[in-house]
């Protein structure tokens, strides 16, 4: 049975990055006097982050944050009526606002109209104009991106975003979030597919490897245009299908037990009026149902959990242990196929001809555990423990006593060797989540238009990758673009790279 090994398990992966440590726990007051301790100075600012169990970059943002609300708090009233500066409004300025209304602003052709009409009392523009404004900008927009250096991106990302039953392809940058291919077509085949990637390495796009669903044409046209490139499987889509699936059969087994209870209520009521007879081949399928659904939902559950827990995970045993578990639960899933077979046996069949690709991380992950070990001069189990022991709650025993064992062996070095297995774990993607991201973004543009083109998709990935994060989860990603990250160079604003000289106030 699943329920006889589930004590062998490591419990729920947790997050080993500081958002989802000390700083979630962290609630309004802690953090209002933690902000206030760093702007009195009392104490060094390292310090405070080790109380707190977050890092000095958290605490520095508190300051922050602090420090404008003293400021706002303190400034002097300014009246309504007073003129807080003046604004040369040209031709070049309206082409300017109309282009930071649609792309900055999400705005639809007519919203800008209105915008001009009813704030600045300006009427000369019309839906025509504002087209020509985004076709001059397009052909500004198309050089830039098809200049792009892309021999720096090392993982890749790839999917299909559909918008009015067409698929947009699209192709990002793991790490710099550099969106590098945004193209409308008919087909999603492998011709149409690898006829991008090729275009694409003559701008020097070469990664290591590639991470995908499993679309068919996408897998297809890449194995013709980069023979023996890897191609990874996106875990997220085959955590989130198992993870329907587990849900699902939680509903039907909470609506089985539901009606079973409501009939055995209204058993009791018969038998007092002596019709208990009635109800009784009822009341007996609705308990055969209950004893059915409840241990299959149990038991899916479970195996859920340790698909995203312990196989799918960073944070997990090494490639041999999670393959044995692969396989084991994959029997599992087979041996409960007879009940909701058109639910599980999907899900089974996914997973059971993906294991390769959706297991490959891994092996880039031992790659680097390997250079770890040999680094430090190690044995690679013990880099393997550390990975581990972070798949444990800390707030249990089992964490400390597996940590003390380890540091035992590794003595003075465990932190130095402990950081560099979490950089190697934060550094190997194995979702396209980025492309995810990419897609809620593009969202907000495509609802306003039923028809996309090629030359508004264009404009868009310039846009994208040129406009700088105001807020990342990752602090290393704020104030840049993606192509500066992509790069490491900084570049002009987006609008001066189309040729327009912002409005600055003396």
């Amino acid at each position: 049975m699943v329920i006889s090994i589930i004590d062998s398990i490591s419990p729920a992966v947790q997050s080993f990055s500081e958002n989802n440590d000390g700083a979630s726990r962290l609630g309004p007051q802690e953090r209002k006097s933690l902000s206030i301790f760093a702007l009195s100075g009392s104490q060094p600012i390292s310090r405070l982050a080790a109380q707190h169990g977050v890092s000095r970059n958290f605490v520095y943002t508190q300051a922050r944050k602090a420090s404008g609300a003293l400021d706002e708090a303190f400034s002097p009233e300014i009246s309504e009526d007073k003129v807080l500066f003046q604004l040369p409004v040209t031709k070049a300025w309206i082409r300017q606002f109309v282009l930071g209304q649609i792309l900055n602003g999400h705005s639809s052709y007519r919203g800008v109209i209105e915008i001009l009409r009813d704030l600045f009392d300006y009427r000369n523009i019309s839906l025509g104009t504002i087209h020509n404004i985004l076709k001059e900008a397009v052909a500004k927009a198309r050089p830039i991106n098809r200049a792009q250096d892309l021999s720096g991106i090392r993982v890749s990302a790839l999917d299909e975003i559909f918008q009015a039953g067409k698929p947009v392809l699209a192709g990002a940058d793991i790490d710099s979030t550099y969106c590098f291919l945004l193209a409308l077509e008919a087909s999603r085949d492998e011709t149409t597919w690898g006829t991008h990637l090729l275009d694409l390495q003559q701008q020097g796009l070469d990664p290591d490897y590639t991470i995908a669903d499993f679309g068919t044409g996408l897998r297809a046209g890449q194995k013709a245009a980069w023979p023996g490139k890897p191609c990874h499987g996106d875990v997220f889509h085959a955590e989130q299908d198992l993870e329907k699936l587990a849900a699902f059969l939680e509903r039907r087994a909470k609506g089985c037990k539901a009606a079973f209870e409501k009939l055995e209520r209204k058993m009791e009521r018969a038998k007092k009026r002596g019709k208990g007879n009635s109800l009784s081949k009822k009341l007996a399928s609705a308990r055969k149902e209950v004893e059915r659904v409840l241990p299959l939902a149990r038991d899916i559950r479970i195996l859920a959990d340790w698909v995203r827990n312990d196989v799918l995970s960073l944070a997990g045993p090494n490639l041999e242990d999670r393959q044995a578990l692969y396989d084991y639960i994959m029997d599992e899933l087979r041996a409960r196929e007879d009940s909701y077979s058109y639910r599980i046996r999907p899900v089974r069949k996914l997973l059971e001809n993906q294991k390769n690709n959706l297991l490959a991380f891994v092996g880039v992950l031992q790659q680097k555990f390997e250079a770890i070990a040999q680094r430090f001069d190690i044995p690679v189990f013990l880099v393997n423990q550390i990975a581990e022991l972070h798949n444990l709650d800390k707030m249990q025993n089992a964490y400390w006593q597996k940590e003390q064992k380890i540091r035992r062996k590794l003595r003075w070095r465990f932190h130095e060797i402990e950081a560099a297995v979490l950089q190697a774990m934060a550094n190997t993607p194995r979702a396209s989540s980025i492309i995810e991201n990419l897609n809620s973004r593009l969202r907000d543009y495509f609802f306003l238009r039923h028809h996309l083109s090629q030359d508004y998709l264009e404009l868009l990935r310039f846009f994208i990758n040129h406009h700088q994060f105001m807020r990342s989860d990752r602090p290393e990603r704020v104030g840049k673009s993606p192509a500066e990250l992509l790069t490491g160079q900084k570049h002009k604003h987006w609008l001066e790279l189309l040729g327009f000289k912002r409005f600055q106030r003396n």
